[in-house]
């Protein structure tokens, strides 16, 4: 990254020396008068550098990251690290061949497709346009209707009404339920239970987030937490990611929390992780440095009770 300086200039008095015997105070400033651009080169390459890493700071890294799963450059077929249950589950009524006896994390860009992650972002778009909240982290829930504004929500079929078929198509819906059930399968794969047997729960949505300044604690998303503590109806946690990491955004990239060897998940557009909920996958995302990163989250539980309809239009 630094640029490349010429070497030292040959010292001058040269052809003197062919001439007479130079003074001893000529030898001693020579070698010292030759040295100095070299001096000057290293201290520049040395400021470089910092200045270099300064900037990789800027644009998103976090200390602690011990290892990296999946680089937002690579593309995965499929990735899955299997990690031992916690006891979350046991607290909450066990539906067996569904709740989580082998728990771990997986990661996949070959479920969702590019072109497919690139429509659902237009959706969130389209969504969020309509408002969006005064600090950092914008959500917009398509089930519930929950859509930031300023420093609240509203219901967003409630306070749009019919208009709301002039913002979304058939088309938006139906792409997202492929997409839901797409990662379902996925995920009822990867664990080895039936996709029958997983119900989609509440809250899934699509988040926007972007560098502005915290207005109140929902805009603080930074925070480590367990999805099962934290909802309950949790079971397994997926994120399709919807933008990319260092070219859309800065920072933003997701942290599985592990004591002195934390595991990130750099964002790629079409990009699903999923993990099981509880303890076992302590979580957060980075604070996003610049730029705004789009996902969505896509929970699923083993509660039929628990479970939630397919957003619809109409």
């Amino acid at each position: 990254m630094a640029p490349q300086r010429r070497g030292a200039p040959k010292a001058e008095g040269s052809g003197a020396a062919e001439r007479g015997r130079p003074s001893s105070t000529k030898k001693d400033q020579v070698p010292r008068e030759a040295q100095r651009p070299w001096l000057k080169t290293v201290g520049l390459g040395a400021g470089l550098v910092l200045v270099a890493l300064l900037l990789w700071n800027s644009l998103g890294t976090d200390d602690g990251i011990a290892e990296v799963l999946a680089l937002r450059g690579e593309v995965l077929a499929g990735r899955f690290i299997e990690v031992p249950c916690s006891e979350d589950y046991d607290g909450h009524r066990r539906f067996e061949g569904c709740t989580p006896r082998k728990c771990g994390r997986g990661i996949t860009d070959i479920v969702i497709t590019r072109e497919e992650a690139d429509r659902i972002r237009s959706i969130a778009e389209k969504g969020l346009s309509l408002g969006g909240s005064d600090g950092g982290a914008s959500i917009l829930d398509l089930h519930s209707g929950a859509l930031s504004v300023g420093k609240h929500f509203v219901n967003l079929y409630r306070y749009f009404g019919d208009k709301i078929q002039n913002i979304f198509s058939e088309e938006d819906f139906q792409l997202y339920r492929d997409v839901r059930r797409k990662v379902q399968l996925t995920i009822a794969n990867a664990f080895g239970i039936s996709a029958s047997s997983l119900y989609l729960t509440k809250p899934t949505f699509f988040s926007r987030i972007n560098s502005t300044e915290a207005r109140m604690a929902h805009d603080e998303y930074w925070h480590a937490h367990v999805d099962k503590v934290t909802y309950g109806s949790f079971d397994y946690t997926s994120l399709l990611y919807l933008s990319d990491y260092l070219e859309d955004f800065g920072g933003g990239r997701f942290v599985f929390m592990e004591e002195g060897a934390n595991k990130t998940v750099e964002p790629r557009a079409g990009r699903v992780s999923f993990f099981t909920s509880g303890s076992e996958n302590l979580h957060r995302v980075e604070k996003v440095r610049w730029g705004t990163r789009y996902a969505i989250t896509i929970a699923f539980t083993c509660n039929p009770d628990h479970g939630i309809e397919d957003p619809a239009l109409t």
